[in-house]
């Protein structure tokens, strides 16, 4: 399937799209989001963004605790509700305010779920949107 025609199946989806395009500064930066609101966000030029995402999440994008891979960095949205959680500095995801249930966030509240859903993305790779920023001329054609 191609990036343009890739289509979302669920409003939640739509509500990951949506998050991320305001959460991502830069227009011209392209992504790619998976099922649990993981993004790897593309720095390096590849012909196929799909397969350049989906190659890092397999390489870094597994939680293995008592390694780096296990490490992580939590940053508070300032314009919207939420979280964004670090493992690698291509790979995120977004945690919000529901997902804590009550209590107060702390730390490992908001890393745990991160982490978890990370993990879960780097398992399944199922890619739901691609976010294409090239310039024309360095599009893939596959």
């Amino acid at each position: 399937m191609s990036d343009s025609d890739r289509k979302l199946k669920s409003p939640m989806e739509n509500e990951s799209v949506q998050i991320w395009r305001k959460i991502i500064k830069g227009g011209e930066k392209s992504w790619v989001l998976f099922e649990h609101r993981t993004c790897v966000i593309v720095t390096k030029l590849t012909e196929n963004l799909e397969g350049g995402a989906i190659e890092l999440m397999r390489e870094h994008g597994r939680v293995y605790p008592a390694s780096y891979a296990g490490d992580f960095g939590t940053i508070k949205l300032v314009n919207d509700p939420g979280w964004v959680v670090i493992c690698h500095p291509d790979i995120v995801t977004y945690v919000s305010p529901a997902e804590l249930g009550t209590g107060k966030a702390s730390g490992v509240a908001i890393d745990v779920p991160g982490r978890s859903k990370r993990g879960q993305d780097a398992r399944e790779l199922h890619v739901v949107h691609i976010e294409d920023k090239r310039p024309l001329a360095q599009h893939s054609d596959s």
